[in-house]
């Protein structure tokens, strides 16, 4: 296997002297939530954390406001209709090339499911979902990225403000240059895309070489996708999603989910009709999931890790087109496979 390059992104821009006060951040939890314009947020940045002001102001003078981030969130591709939307992801492309990750760095995902029982197919479909297996990890600069969302996107300022707010201490632990990390219009950075709350709390040192690198670490990026899958209710060897192919127009009304998370029992939902012979108890929570089509709707069971999915990504469209990803990459992994046994 080949080994992976490791190393830190970028330097310090300036010396912790200048950056940070020399003082102990602040615990103060009474400050409130980071303000969502630049001069309170310097002075937020520093009573909470200790960074001086002139410093924080000095990077928010340097960020660049895009138009082009400012457009591309208001128009996010989970807007669209499931027939317009899966071809994105569920093409042959990026099929082959998930089978290409997997095949090269089976070992990595081997142990990554072994430690945090999530499936190998599904950690290889969110990388091959968020950038292509790494090949396409966003050009924004991420301080740029977040303080135009922060600064100049009122409907979620507040979001990204605290996401500005974890992306300077994230630096100031990483010893990142703030202005060098680049990553999508909305912040995400490294294989999988994590925003920084993320970064801080779910990345790991998966090859302990004390270093956390989801940007060029395969070790670091497939861990940081287990546990992120592990800490939010990931239950290995049960499903995601059921297909319905004739579903009762009733039942569909019942129990559609208005929500992410299923809200009712499949106990309820075999009482009210539901034709349910999987693997999964009565107590389980499920919901009926509409996709749409050109000419019709189909419907699916959304179970509980069909809900972890969109913890990761905020849309029944998103979970979908993951959950067939990782069954096309899997399959074609397995035939790959058994091809290679019956040449030998």
């Amino acid at each position: 296997m080949k080994k992976n390059i490791k190393k830190k992104i970028g330097t310090l821009a300036l010396a912790f002297s200048c950056a940070f006060s020399g003082m102990a951040a602040s615990t103060n939890t009474d400050l409130g939530k980071a303000p969502t314009e630049a001069k309170a947020f310097a002075s937020y940045m520093h009573k909470k954390h200790g960074f001086t002001e002139d410093y924080v102001q000095m990077v928010l003078d340097k960020v660049e406001v895009r138009q082009s981030i400012l457009d591309a969130i208001s128009r996010p591709a989970e807007g669209k209709d499931w027939y317009e939307y899966r071809p994105i992801f569920i093409e042959q492309k990026r099929i082959k090339q998930g089978v290409e990750f997997w095949l090269e760095h089976e070992e990595i995902l081997k142990r990554a499911e072994e430690k945090y029982q999530v499936p190998a197919e599904i950690i290889t479909a969110i990388i091959g979902v968020e950038t292509r297996y790494g090949r396409v990890m966003g050009s924004f600069p991420v301080v740029d990225a977040i303080a135009t969302l922060a600064f100049h996107y009122p409907k979620r300022g507040a979001f990204f403000a605290g996401e500005l707010e974890e992306y300077f201490v994230l630096a100031r632990e990483q010893g990142w240059d703030l202005a060098t990390p680049k990553g999508s219009y909305a912040g995400a950075m490294g294989m999988g895309q994590f925003i920084p709350t993320s970064y801080r709390h779910y990345a790991v040192d998966f090859d302990g070489d004390g270093n956390i690198n989801l940007f060029e670490n395969i070790d670091d990026a497939v861990g940081s996708v287990a546990n992120y899958f592990h800490v939010h209710g990931w239950r290995m060897g049960e499903p995601v999603a059921e297909y319905l192919s004739t579903p009762d127009a009733k039942l569909v009304e019942q129990f559609r989910n208005d929500t992410l998370k299923p809200k009712f029992t499949i106990g309820e939902m075999k009482q009210a009709g539901l034709d349910y012979q999987g693997p999964l108890k009565d107590s389980d929570i499920a919901g009926i999931y509409a996709f749409k089509q050109e000419t019709k709707e189909d419907y699916w069971l959304g179970f509980n890790n069909f809900y972890v999915i969109t913890r990761y990504n905020r849309s029944p469209l998103y979970a979908m087109a993951v959950h067939q990803l990782s069954l096309e990459i899997k399959d074609a992994v397995e035939h790959a496979k058994q091809k290679l046994v019956e040449t030998e």
